[in-house]
């Protein structure tokens, strides 16, 4: 079996506030910018391969995906299902709130104008059997967000509740998934 590779977008305006951005459409920071130039120059630094790259449509992971794409040469297209979670009304609200960490315990709960934590993982469980399926012979290079990389983690590994919560990915940071 093959295997993929997770990039998370570069640093937002809401990142540096620490603040939730969800669904909710956040440019990157000049840094978050440069952040995704450079992981282009690591991926090829580091001689990975990959067929395309897929890219959640909000401007924060297509604008790192193209950036990628630019310095790499890999082909770049958007993938719907790669959007973040929508966190409905915790959007833009303190990520360490006590009342959104409660809520992020609720797996079947959607969040007041939100998703739940199951419909995320329905859809980001099927994008990723498609992707098993075809990973003989094609690699991808998936860019999106943090709550996207702990569903992935989800698939691969057994976790708790609170490891799941409590999981995250840095900006423009590269993690290879392999399928078994």
């Amino acid at each position: 079996m093959g295997y993929f590779y997770f990039v998370r977008h570069g640093q937002t305006v809401w990142n540096v506030a620490n603040k939730i951005c969800g669904a909710t459409d956040i440019e990157l920071t000049e840094k978050g910018h440069q952040q995704a130039i450079e992981t282009g120059q690591e991926i090829l630094r580091q001689g990975i391969q990959a067929d395309e790259i897929l890219y959640s449509p909000l401007m924060r992971a297509a604008d790192t995906a193209k950036h990628i794409s630019e310095i790499t040469g890999i082909p770049a297209r958007v993938e719907p299902r790669l959007i973040e979670q929508n966190f409905g009304k915790y959007e833009s609200t303190p990520r360490n709130g006590e009342e959104f960490r409660k809520a992020k315990q609720q797996f079947v709960t959607r969040y007041e104008g939100g998703e739940s934590m199951l419909h995320l993982a329905q859809r980001i469980y099927n994008l990723l059997d498609e992707i098993r399926k075809e990973s003989d012979h094609k690699t991808y290079i998936l860019v999106a967000h943090n709550g996207i990389s702990r569903v992935i983690q989800s698939y691969f590994y057994e976790m708790t509740n609170e490891e799941y919560a409590a999981f995250g990915v840095k900006n423009c940071e590269v993690r290879r998934f392999d399928f078994e």
